[in-house]
């Protein structure tokens, strides 16, 4: 199952990005993390199948009503890098 790691920046922080984010991964069975950096942007690793992620992913370049994406950048992650099960907010 692909994984991919993404970087979400723009107004993300205060906004609920990550339990949206949360909700979002739970309605898709997406299985994976998301945190703040403290660069002000979010970071998400999720892991599904590509047709599910294809689907997150569009959702996470608009992210919540209140938040604003000015940039998503996404990468493949390597199978020592996958989350083991469920979808946590960290």
């Amino acid at each position: 199952m692909p994984t991919r790691r993404y970087l979400i920046q723009g107004k993300v922080q205060g906004v609920f990005f990550r339990a949206s984010t949360q909700q979002k991964a739970n309605e898709y069975c997406i299985c994976g993390w998301v945190r703040n950096l403290s660069t002000g942007d979010v970071e998400v690793e999720a892991s599904a199948t590509e047709p599910r992620l294809e689907a997150f992913e569009a959702w996470l370049r608009r992210g919540p009503e209140s938040a604003r994406v000015d940039e998503l950048s996404a990468r493949d992650v390597d199978e020592l890098e996958k989350p083991a099960g469920g979808f946590e907010i960290r």
